[in-house]
């Protein structure tokens, strides 16, 4: 029996990028009109505050609920369901607070994309 040849079946994009980074020379950026590169620098820099807010936001959360927990240890004696309302904060809390930062991002990344509004009339 003859074992046949395996072979990756990859995207184009995906074929450069590999090749960049076996070269060691990077892939070049895609050709913008002047008017179209500013607009992608002034989105990219808008979508980089939103992500540093909210990287800020998540960071307040994780880091700010053991020290708010760690001065206030009384929670560990108020129960709710027979359960500390510190351990109920640590263990439930953080993930709707997850959830709606990740909307944020999500929703003002989006409206950041979205084309102003004199030029979606056009065309």
């Amino acid at each position: 029996m003859t074992r046949q040849r395996r072979v990756a079946v990859t995207s184009p994009q995906t074929r450069l990028a590999l090749a960049g980074s076996r070269t060691g020379v990077p892939p070049a950026p895609p050709h913008l009109a002047p008017a179209d590169a500013e607009r992608a620098r002034r989105i990219h820099r808008r979508q980089l505050r939103y992500a540093l807010i909210v990287l800020g936001l998540l960071a307040a959360l994780l880091l700010g609920l053991p020290v708010l927990l760690a001065a206030a240890p009384r929670l560990d004696e108020v129960r709710f369901a027979g359960i500390p309302v510190s351990w109920l904060a640590v263990a439930v809390l953080p993930y709707p607070v997850l959830v709606a930062l990740a909307w944020c991002q999500l929703r003002w990344a989006e409206r950041t994309e979205r084309p102003p509004r004199r030029a979606r009339g056009r065309g």
